[in-house]
């Protein structure tokens, strides 16, 4: 994302920011302080101070209007340690880049606006490479921008659902702070790919640079607002407050922007990178509702791997019921030393169509079973990635408790 100001706009939103710092607010204790968190995002030293200067000027008066107790808003340049606050709700606002902001979606918070300019990561290699795509890219060497950079987060969501790993896929990974230096990485042929937002990698080409695309990930939001749920003003009366805001309006046009209002479906794409399952599975074969009730119909066995308490509020007409026990990590490269899981309480002949599910394509048990069971010799398995909810959203018929 641009991120560069003028001087002069420069100047004017730093004093407007420390005269607006200065007005001290008494702690009430029926209004608690409000606590507000500024990730700039990915840009240089100086162009991000100047970038969270800017939020604040725009944010602090509107805020104090509608908030009876202090205000405090601090700068945060570390993604990873913000991700971690949007879990534990450690913060009331949060200003920051598409994967913050839709971290903070899935645990309470509410987007409420930001800049209409979007971000897409893609993996860039030298025109005359052979590499091609993501596939041929395996074994080469990779450069990346910080793990805090919505870029590493895009693309190593995208790696994660190719069923690989960063760490799996690349020979070795070349980390530096700022995108614009990953183009002498290539130059000079220490890296093989690297990874950059769209807008510099459309920044090299328009300067000459021989330089092609070979992935390309789905766009996300930029900069953005979101506000936990109940925190005065709220998202209606905190989007019409900006909207009224000169400083905001200033903040826009330095930016050359407009404001665009979210809603967390904007943020749905990043927020599940990272914890959605791979998309496929080497040797076993992705079914659908459709396929599975075909499949049931033939004489498969519907494997649950969900709890006991999941499967007795709702479940596949004749699911045999299999947990899988998981310690592992929820990624591709899982070792599945750390968890539980009774393969032989599934079928005795190998051969049986064996359907693995369990709670859709955010829950990794079936994706884990699944493999557990390629590994012990059976040779059809199906993974429903969909999962239980899927089969109840198409309208199929399943079992529940009684009091259910």
């Amino acid at each position: 994302m641009h991120t560069r100001m003028s001087a002069a706009v420069c100047g004017a939103v730093l004093a407007a920011s420390a005269v607006l710092g200065s007005v001290a607010h008494a702690a009430d204790p029926a209004h608690p302080g409000l606590r507000v968190l500024v990730n700039p995002g990915d840009s240089s030293e100086q162009s991000r101070f100047a970038l969270y200067s800017a939020w604040k000027a725009a944010l602090e008066p509107v805020l104090r209007k509608h908030h009876a107790g202090p205000v405090q808003i601090s700068m945060s340049t570390d993604a990873t340690a913000d991700l971690g606050s949007t879990r534990a709700g450690m913060h009331d606002v949060f200003v920051g880049p598409a994967h913050v902001v839709g971290s903070a979606a899935r645990y309470g918070y509410k987007p409420v606006i930001g800049i209409d300019r979007s971000v897409q990561a893609v993996l860039v290699a030298p025109r005359d490479s052979a590499i091609g795509n993501l596939a041929q890219a395996q074994g080469k060497r990779l450069g990346l921008p910080l793990q805090d950079s919505v870029v590493t987060y895009l693309v190593r969501g995208e790696v994660n659902a190719a069923n690989t790993t960063i760490k799996r896929h690349f020979s070795a990974v070349y980390d530096t702070r700022y995108q614009e230096a990953l183009l002498p990485c290539l130059q000079v042929r220490r890296c093989d790919v690297v990874a950059v937002e769209k807008a510099v990698f459309d920044r090299w080409v328009a300067a000459g640079e021989p330089v092609k695309a070979i992935m390309e990930t789905r766009r996300v939001p930029g900069l953005s607002i979101a506000i936990k749920d109940g925190t005065r003003p709220g998202v209606e009366a905190l989007q019409a407050a900006l909207a009224d805001s000169p400083t905001f309006a200033g903040l826009l046009r330095s930016e050359n922007a407009l404001a665009v209002a979210h809603k967390a479906d904007d943020f749905k794409y990043v927020a599940t990178l990272g914890y959605f399952t791979p998309r496929a599975l080497p040797g076993a074969t992705v079914a659908d509702a459709k396929t599975v009730a075909q499949l049931l119909a033939g004489g498969a066995i519907y494997v649950d791997t969900r709890t006991e308490a999941e499967f007795k509020a709702g479940h596949v007409p004749g699911a045999v019921l299999v947990p899988y026990v998981e310690k592992s990590a929820k990624e591709a490269d899982f070792d599945a030393s750390h968890d539980k899981f009774e393969i032989a309480k599934l079928a005795a002949d190998k051969n049986t169509e064996l359907v693995f599910a369990c709670n859709g394509p955010e829950c990794w048990k079936s994706f884990k079973a699944s493999q557990a069971a390629l590994k012990a010799g059976y040779r059809k398995v199906y993974w429903f990635r969909g999962g239980f909810p899927e089969w109840r959203t198409s309208g199929m018929k399943f079992d529940a408790a009684a009091a259910q």
